[in-house]
């Protein structure tokens, strides 16, 4: 294959990730607006959405095999490659857990723990998952390592959170008519605070291929 169009497909490798990256960030934003507006039709939609993700997944996942089969690549292209491939893995996990803030949209039916602001940590989310892409995209190892510093940041934000709903549950005045649906309410925040947490560990891992890609430091990975 000519030279030329070797490179080609690599730039369309490219292209195509960052599409699907900005489908993610779609879904993954429709995810936290279902939650704020209990909508639950745009909330079915990004379950019922999680097939395209998927397909998308697999076609990359073809792309990577079929350049690392046939062009035999080495060195900084097989490393390009190679991340491409981790990272298009991150985003379908990514879209896995917008389809689960999906879910706990569907059964949210009141705002019961004014005190955590959900908005404000899936908001952090989207923004290290936009800068990781972008990193990618520019080749830009500076934003690599501050992608892993904001994680502290959502670790902190989502520790809290959860110390909040625990503290509200124990504290709070429950009787037993009540109790089913509080512990419900709580179970659905806890788990909507750990999937966003989630987010940023795969936002993080983006970041961490993204300079192994560039440099072939493997610093960020763990």
């Amino acid at each position: 294959m000519p030279r030329n169009e070797y490179q080609s497909q690599l730039e369309s490798l490219r292209e195509d990730v960052l599409y699907m990256s900005e489908v993610v960030s779609e879904r993954l934003r429709m995810g936290m607006d279902a939650l704020e507006q209990k909508d639950e039709q745009l909330a079915e939609e990004i379950i019922k959405g999680d097939a395209e993700i998927n397909r998308m997944y697999l076609d990359l996942e073809q792309q990577c095999i079929d350049l690392i089969a046939l062009q035999q690549p080495v060195a900084g292209d097989l490393r390009f490659i190679a991340a491409s491939f981790k990272i298009i893995t991150d985003l379908e996990r990514i879209a896995d857990l917008a389809t689960n803030l999906g879910g706990y949209a569907k059964s949210a039916e009141r705002d019961v723990f004014p005190d955590v602001d959900i908005q404000r940590i899936g908001d952090l989310t989207l923004e290290m998952l936009s800068e990781a892409m972008d990193a990618y995209d520019r080749s830009d190892t500076d934003a690599c390592y501050a992608i892993a510093e904001r994680d502290d940041e959502l670790d902190a934000m989502c520790e809290a959170a959860s110390e909040t709903v625990v503290r509200d549950l124990i504290e709070g005045e429950n009787d037993g008519a009540n109790i089913e649906s509080r512990m419900q309410d709580v179970s659905r925040l806890l788990l909507t605070v750990r999937d966003l947490e989630r987010v940023g560990d795969h936002a993080v891992n983006i970041a961490a291929r993204t300079l192994y890609m560039i440099e072939n430091d493997d610093a960020l990975i763990y």
